[in-house]
């Protein structure tokens, strides 16, 4: 059995492992369970009552969050011609074809989420063992796959708290929502606004209780039980 800290139980004895916290509660007490001296990251862990085997119950979808995540995205962008030339203005950190794709295809993934336009995604299909295990493949689900006049949207949203849901293997969903410096209510905008978006991507197939459980917690902290049926209305 895994031991812990002085700190972390002194954090754990703040929340009552028998209550199922408000959003609002849990957004309250993140700041008093977090005891690094890092930012860390504030996570949202959620079992889902979905079959992840089944495809008409993957759930999957993004979400703005309105307050950011805290966190400086980098973003690559696979595109040329008028397409490289938009990305470049916008800001994206990465931008190439050909060249780019030979630069992932020998291990190059200094980058937390790829965007393409169309035309290349023929090319980039070679790509997918290096990106599809990471999550970083461009997909029409993820809507990182856009025309070249929609890339300069794209990467502001990217840049400005855009995030990707999707249940894994074992039927949970793993969302980083902001920083521990964020204050009560900017946690509790982005977490209302996360619950919305996944509350909305309910597959018509899922029969029963569609969320299980959510828990919140701050990296290395201790976890905050919701209760379900306030948070997924």
């Amino acid at each position: 059995m895994k031991k812990h800290g002085k700190k972390y139980i002194a954090a754990s004895k703040l929340i009552d492992p028998e209550k199922a916290y408000t959003v609002q509660e849990a957004a309250d007490l993140l700041k008093k369970a977090s005891y690094t001296k890092l930012d860390s990251t504030i996570e949202v862990h959620m079992r889902m009552g979905i079959d992840p085997k089944q495809a008409d119950q993957l759930v999957r979808g993004v979400v703005s969050l309105p307050n950011g995540t805290g966190k400086t995205v980098r973003i690559a962008v696979f595109a040329d011609g008028e397409g490289a030339t938009l990305a470049q203005e916008a800001g994206a950190d990465v931008v190439g074809a050909d060249d780019l794709i030979k630069r992932v295809n020998e291990g190059f993934t200094d980058f937390d989420v790829a965007v393409a336009v169309p035309q290349i995604m023929a090319k980039l299909s070679r790509l997918g063992k290096v990106l599809g295990p990471r999550g970083l493949m461009p997909s029409p689900k993820a809507g990182t796959i856009v025309p070249p006049q929609d890339l300069p949207r794209l990467i502001r949203e990217l840049r400005g708290g855009r995030v990707e849901f999707k249940v894994d293997k074992t039927a949970n969903i793993h969302v980083g929502v902001g920083k521990v410096s964020f204050n009560e209510k900017q946690m509790h905008e982005n977490l209302t606004a996360l619950f919305d978006a996944i509350a909305k991507a309910r597959p018509a197939a899922v029969k029963g209780q569609y969320v299980r459980s959510i828990s919140i917690a701050p990296t290395m902290g201790p976890g905050i039980k919701l209760d379900v049926n306030e948070a997924i209305k």
